[in-house]
């Protein structure tokens, strides 16, 4: 049995962390850098975050944002959100990421894929996709956090990821996601199915129970959890504490030590 991931999901508006139903109706949370340190403290193994806009204006925005948590929050950080190129990629990765996540540039074009592979190594490569069902029972890819839609068929697509050069994939069930009723088990089982790269889930937990049945349903790596962290509807200590007790290895984070005080100093 693999060893697993609790991540905390921040989705940010310029400088707000918010939160929607279905990629869509944000509401203002507060400061995403004062979160992603609260969930560093409370235990976490990784961070997300997510510029829901970046594609709208073709930008990512979170460049201060990652910098500024990166200081204080030493756990690895993944970025997603307007990424278009290697530049962009390399602006992020400078400021603090380990990871990016792409999406919309990675559906017009997927040889960015291969691009950012060559260039930082397929573990500092993400591809996010969001998937959102279809009438016959399948699950159709969107782009720009949900707003477009692509014809193309999101399982079909993740299995084209590892070829393409990324190293991971963040599956995200449009149709679940800030509804707290549960994660989509049977895309979670189709992804899975579809990929040997690791598998990142997000959408629809709100409580321990969705993120154990979620682990249950595949070789899943990670789950992700936003709305119910945000609400206090799950406490990372706690969720960690049910899957652990389900049998779930998840090997404790050593909370690194303050240097003492003139510590590196030259003189």
């Amino acid at each position: 049995m693999r060893n697993v991931r609790l991540v905390a999901r921040l989705d940010v508006k310029q400088s707000h962390l918010i939160k929607g139903v279905h990629l869509e109706g944000w509401r203002k949370v507060g400061d995403p850098a004062v979160y992603a340190g609260k969930y560093y403290a409370a235990g976490a193994d990784e961070l997300l975050y997510m510029d829901v806009v970046a594609s709208l204006y073709g930008r990512n925005n979170l460049t201060d944002i990652v910098s500024r948590t990166a200081r204080d929050v030493f756990l690895p950080i993944c970025v997603g959100g307007g990424i278009r190129s290697v530049e962009d990629a390399d602006r992020l990765l400078r400021a603090g990421a380990d990871k990016v996540a792409v999406n919309t540039a990675a559906v017009a074009r997927p040889g960015l894929l291969t691009e950012l592979a060559a260039r930082f190594g397929s573990q500092a490569v993400v591809l996010s996709v969001e998937a959102k069902r279809t009438p016959d029972g399948g699950w159709e890819a969107l782009t720009d956090n949900g707003r477009e839609h692509t014809g193309r068929d999101a399982i079909e697509w993740v299995g084209d990821a590892a070829a393409l050069g990324a190293g991971e994939i963040l599956v995200t069930s449009v149709d679940r996601d800030g509804t707290a009723k549960g994660m989509d088990l049977d895309l979670l089982q189709a992804v899975t199915a579809a990929t040997p790269l690791p598998i990142i889930a997000s959408g629809g937990i709100g409580e321990a129970g969705h993120a154990v049945a979620a682990l249950r349903s595949g070789e899943l790596d990670a789950v992700a959890s936003a709305r119910a962290l945000h609400y206090g509807e799950v406490v990372i200590g706690d969720l960690r504490a049910t899957l652990v007790s389900d049998g779930w290895p998840m090997p404790r984070r050593t909370m690194p030590v303050a240097p003492a005080a003139g510590a590196g100093e030259c003189g």
